[in-house]
């Protein structure tokens, strides 16, 4: 799985440098977006197999990002995975319905965070 690519969305830089650099280490083809219109622009060009997605963002956020997503056959078949904040009950299906295929709540466990994304990419769907 190593050179598999991967998009990182989320306006927190630290965040996104925290998971960039872990998925890196790994060999994965990193790129980030730290917006919902700057991830629409790098989707032009670069086809990730896995986003890590930011559910809360201004302008575009990932639930409506996920939606315009899934809804495009050209990315429906990108695995989505929403790394959010929010832990609360129902929030799960939330982001489920906007047509995330995975979720993992902040802070994120940096141990498991290799195991989970490879775990997705194994068993995506082409």
């Amino acid at each position: 799985m190593a050179g598999e690519p991967i998009l990182i969305v989320d306006d927190n830089p630290l965040n996104m440098k925290l998971l960039s650099f872990l998925l890196a280490k790994r060999g994965y083809d990193v790129r980030c977006a730290a917006t919902g219109e700057e991830a629409l622009e790098l989707l032009q060009k670069f086809r990730p197999t896995l986003i890590l997605m930011d559910m809360q963002m201004p302008g575009i956020d990932g639930f409506e990002l996920t939606r315009r997503l899934k809804a495009d056959p050209a990315t429906r078949g990108i695995v989505v995975i929403a790394v959010t904040a929010y832990a609360m009950k129902g929030d799960e299906q939330r982001v489920r319905e906007a047509g995330c295929d995975g979720y993992l709540a902040k802070p994120i466990d940096t141990r498991l965070l290799p195991q989970v994304v490879a775990s997705y990419i194994s068993n995506r769907t082409p």
